[in-house]
């Protein structure tokens, strides 16, 4: 591959698209709206840890980069709740071995841009996308020093986030379709240190959710011993950011919901007060592709709010995935692009779905005791029947080449599945009894394995 590819935007994914397409061999230029973030100082309260799984750690293996992000993160085997009185309760995510990894966006992000200036890509800082010509896959800069360049390619991507410079030209054409969408809900990032000698002060291997109901709080580990939280939380309301405002009332909200992270947060009430209150956005837009030249990844094409975990495992996904569609139509990229919209597009709509949908899940039903019954009935599932059911959130979290669509597709089969399991008599009396069993082993051995379609034209 000798072409020029543009990509506008460094961040996770365009850092990662420049690095498989370099190793393809293509000539790739990153144009970045912000300065290094390698020399910079990165702005507190808008790291948000992220949750790398098995999707995202395939397209890094791709990339032949695997080890490196795997060398910055922290495994989390499954979730740590804690209700009001402080009481803790542990739910593994997957069967044995399977967890997911928390790892700091900062630093995934300037692992990325490094591995890509080592394979050729050349990253220009500091400039602002001013236009995009869509018919011949330019795109013009205005750099810091007051300069203005126009960069020509063969072909140009939009990775350039929620608030995508390229996407915004691609509107002004005809035929559109373009939603943007917030939740009542925002979120504020604050810090648990790390203990004496840099010991984590909550279980490491876990991510910690603090669930109530109408509003929720979440911890992740970070390699100094110290935790990222993040809380999740109305913007307006009787409670809601807009309704704490003083030092008082931090105190007071935090001591009644959250106690025993209290004494692990001595920064708590500075960081509420100091933090920005960000906003939860989800995108969804068609076409992707324009001209078979100019393309969105990422965020750009299909940014979703953060509850499944999945912003940027999708992202990663979509290069993956590219590089397939490339192989696939012999890097014959008005091909390549018209396939990668066709198979990526459903998938992009579809963890959107899943992710609003999870945030519910995450903050009213992980403490609920129907939930935690049916998720130990599922377990048993999995176990005794792993072709015919396998449970929502090991196909979105625990696999690597399930489409997300279909994801979706089978749980919403396998939601009715459980609610009629759940209706038998002697499954609510006692599932573990053998007269269950029996009811449920009926049920399940009449049923098809599950056929999973992979999107790729035959």
């Amino acid at each position: 591959m000798t072409d020029r590819v543009t990509i506008v935007g460094g961040g996770l994914v365009g850092a990662l698209l420049g690095v498989v397409l370099a190793k393809r061999g293509a000539s790739v230029r990153i144009y970045e709206r912000r300065s290094d973030m390698r020399k910079a100082e990165v702005a507190a309260g808008r790291s948000i840890n992220l949750a790398m799984s098995d999707r995202g750690l395939r397209a890094l293996e791709v990339a032949g980069i695997a080890h490196d992000i795997r060398a910055i993160s922290i495994p989390m085997h499954g979730r740590v709740m804690h209700d009001v009185h402080g009481n803790q309760t542990y739910q593994p995510y997957g069967l044995q071995g399977q967890f997911i990894n928390s790892v700091s966006r900062a630093e995934l992000n300037k692992t990325l841009l490094t591995v890509a200036e080592r394979h050729g890509v050349e990253i220009i800082f500091d400039a602002r996308c001013l236009n995009i010509d869509l018919e011949s896959a330019s795109a013009t800069f205005l750099l810091h020093t007051g300069e203005s360049i126009t960069c020509h390619g063969d072909v140009l991507f939009g990775a350039d986030g929620a608030f995508s410079a390229v996407r915004s030209r691609m509107q002004i054409t005809d035929k559109f379709d373009y939603s943007q969408t917030y939740l009542e809900h925002g979120y504020k990032e604050l810090h648990i240190p790390a203990g004496d000698l840099g010991a984590f002060q909550l279980e490491q291997h876990a991510l910690h959710i603090w669930p109530r109901h109408s509003f929720m709080m979440i911890a992740l580990p970070n390699l100094d011993g110290s935790f990222t939280l993040t809380l999740f939380f109305a913007h307006k309301g009787a409670t809601s950011f807009d309704a704490i405002q003083t030092k008082e009332e931090v105190e007071q909200f935090f001591a009644e919901q959250f106690p025993d992270a209290v004494p692990l947060m001595p920064t708590l009430v500075e960081d509420f007060l100091a933090n920005p209150e960000s906003s939860l956005v989800t995108v969804r837009c068609s076409p992707w592709v324009m001209s078979d030249r100019v393309a969105l990844i990422g965020d750009a094409a299909h940014a979703i709010v953060p509850f499944y975990g999945q912003g940027m495992n999708c992202g990663f996904e979509d290069c993956r995935v590219l590089m397939e569609c490339l192989d696939h139509t012999n890097e014959d990229w008005p091909s390549a692009l018209q396939l990668y919209q066709r198979m990526r597009k459903p998938a992009g709509d579809a963890i959107a779905d899943l992710a609003l949908a999870n945030f519910i899940e995450m903050r009213d039903k992980v403490a609920d005791p129907r939930f935690l019954w049916r998720k130990k009935i599922e377990s048993w599932l999995f176990s005794a029947y792993p072709t015919k059911f396998i449970p929502l959130y090991t196909l979105v979290t625990f696999s690597d080449d399930v489409p997300y669509n279909e994801a979706k597709r089978i749980g919403l089969a396998q939601d009715m599945l459980m609610e009629q399991l759940m209706d038998i008599g002697s499954v609510i009396e006692d599932w573990t009894s053998d007269e269950a069993k029996e009811a449920m082993n009926s049920i399940m051995s009449a049923l098809p394995d599950i056929i999973i379609d992979s999107g790729f034209p035959d």
